[in-house]
């Protein structure tokens, strides 16, 4: 039999529960029908809900007083003391557990940010709300949406999983996994994720990390990579200040240069992106890519400036070179990549073709269409010696105040010795191989034709004064001409000697230390006068 009970007045009802589960309800109109509701008590007109904190709010509701179970229908609000405000078509109250789900046009609102979904759960005991079929997160910043999410009422953490995003004007990140904090931006990365700048295309990737959606500052300790402009930065890990244009990159770095063929690493690395610069240090190497042969360059400071078209790449202190058919060693290098040309300073000392070149500084001249190796400058006190190959304390020797030599298919063609030439050499029976003269050679300047770094024949320029003795008559003492150093021992034999230190070279740690900034702004020593 179905009660109707209408009243002018609000009705009150206070639930026989204990005072830590008591809900108080009024409404305009209540009654029972069993039939239709069994169990339970509609409530019409302006209903009210009171419980633990809680005011809820609709136009009808069911009210099962022994479950202590609350249903709301149409126009659903709910409000927890002055912070937190949501409306729904729907909602289900479970007061002995603190438990509510809504469902229909779903919205949450605190003072750090809009929650909006077609479903939501709220745990009043722990402070959590949670959803599993996609919800949209608005604060002053970003915008958050994900199909999976747990917010923390209380820390103000949203933990999203599956298809996240947060968007703002400037930035895009897609991830399956992440913290985010609505109070202060910080967005803690647990899963494969992508940061896009939509200013300029520029992406980061990890995953593992840590993004400051405020301040644009982020730091990522797995899978990092960064694609700039014109470069790409791996490391195990990797700190950016986009609003610098700042970023740092630690252990197994590899700076990659998408418009030349040019690869850096080492262990640390500080990259400037509005100079278009990079600072490298800790075994780092740098190697230019030409035909399958790779170049590696390796010192103890690598810094590479200026825009892919002007680059230029100064390698400090304990210089080595290694390539397939060249190899060289100095204290520093300066590569200027528009000229093609590559400059050695303090001691350099070449090798090719089992030829050993030295001098006060040696530049070599590459091709900059093809890349390949075109001439080479030796400027001051220029020496070349290659060993015989038939004898342990022989060595060929031809000496000047420079050289200058020509290079086909990356081998040595032509040099030409001006100034206070000087030459010693071997020859030997074709037939036998032993020694039949040697040839000691002065003149002011001597042009040498060489085929697989050997000499075939030689000019003089000017008017020369040599001797030919046999073996058996040439003096002891003049076997090496005046400045005659082997340093064969030096010589990388397989691009991982490069990174191996020799007797009297320094290690970096025991160098005094220069910033990046005026490593910057260093340039050369130049010792020799242009010609």
């Amino acid at each position: 039999m179905k009660k109707i009970i209408t009243a002018t007045f609000l009705f009150i009802c206070l639930v026989n529960f204990s005072q830590s589960k008591k809900m108080t309800y009024v409404a305009e109109v209540q009654y029972v029908d069993e039939e239709k509701f069994p169990g339970a008590t509609v409530l019409l007109g302006n209903v009210k809900m009171m419980h633990a904190g809680a005011i809820l709010t609709c136009k009808q509701a069911l009210f099962y007083q022994k479950q202590n179970f609350f249903k709301a229908l149409q126009d659903v609000v709910i409000k927890q003391g002055d912070t937190i405000t949501q409306t729904s078509d729907y909602l289900d109250y479970d007061a002995n557990s603190q438990q509510v789900l809504s469902w229909g046009n779903v919205v949450l609102k605190d003072p750090e940010m809009t929650l909006t979904s077609d479903t939501l759960q709220f745990d009043r005991l722990n402070q959590k709300l949670y959803y599993q079929s996609f919800a949209t997160i608005k604060d002053a910043t970003n915008t958050l949406k994900s199909k999976n999410g747990n917010y923390y009422l209380e820390t103000k953490k949203f933990t999203a999983t599956t298809r996240v995003t947060v968007v703002n004007p400037e930035h895009h990140l897609a991830s399956n996994h992440l913290d985010y904090y609505t109070n202060s931006g910080l967005t803690y990365l647990y899963g494969p994720s992508t940061i896009t700048n939509t200013q300029n295309d520029n992406r980061i990737y990890c995953e593992r990390g840590f993004y400051n959606t405020k301040t644009d500052i982020s730091y990522f300790v797995k899978e990092a990579k960064l694609y700039l402009k014109e470069r790409t930065v791996e490391g195990d890990s990797l700190y950016y200040d986009k609003k610098r244009g700042f970023a740092s990159a630690t252990n197994n770095i590899q700076v990659i240069d998408t418009v030349k063929n040019f690869v850096t690493r080492g262990n640390y690395a500080e990259i400037f992106e509005e100079k278009d610069s990079l600072f490298i240090i800790k075994r780092a190497v740098a190697i230019s890519i030409v035909e399958k042969d790779s170049t590696f360059i390796h010192g103890d400071t690598l810094v590479v400036t200026g825009i892919p078209e002007e680059r230029i790449v100064r390698t400090y202190h304990n210089v080595k070179i290694y390539k397939s058919d060249l190899q060289g060693k100095c204290d520093s290098l300066h590569t200027d990549q528009q000229s093609g040309i590559t400059k050695m300073f303090r001691n350099p000392v070449l090798w090719s073709d089992g030829n050993q070149i030295t001098g006060d500084t040696i530049h070599l001249i590459s091709d900059i269409n093809t890349e390949q190796l075109d001439s080479l400058k030796v400027l001051n006190n220029a020496f070349i010696v290659s060993k015989d190959s038939l004898s342990i304390d022989e060595y060929n020797q031809i000496k000047g105040r420079n050289m200058f030599g020509k290079f086909i298919a990356n081998k040595l063609d032509l040099l030409l010795v001006k100034g206070n030439a000087e030459s010693l050499y071997y020859n030997r029976s074709e037939e036998t191989g032993a020694i039949e003269t040697i040839t000691k050679e002065i003149s002011s300047n001597i042009e040498f034709t060489l085929e697989k770094g050997q000499i075939i024949s030689m000019k003089y320029l000017k008017s020369s004064d040599g001797k030919t003795h046999p073996p058996s008559q040439f003096p002891e003492d003049e076997t090496t001409l005046k400045g005659f150093v082997w340093r064969a021992e030096e010589q990388p034999k397989t691009k991982n000697d490069i990174f191996s230190k020799h007797k009297g070279e320094d290690l970096p740690e025991k160098k005094e230390k220069k910033s990046s900034k005026a490593l910057l702004r260093a340039e050369p020593k130049k010792t020799v006068k242009k010609l």
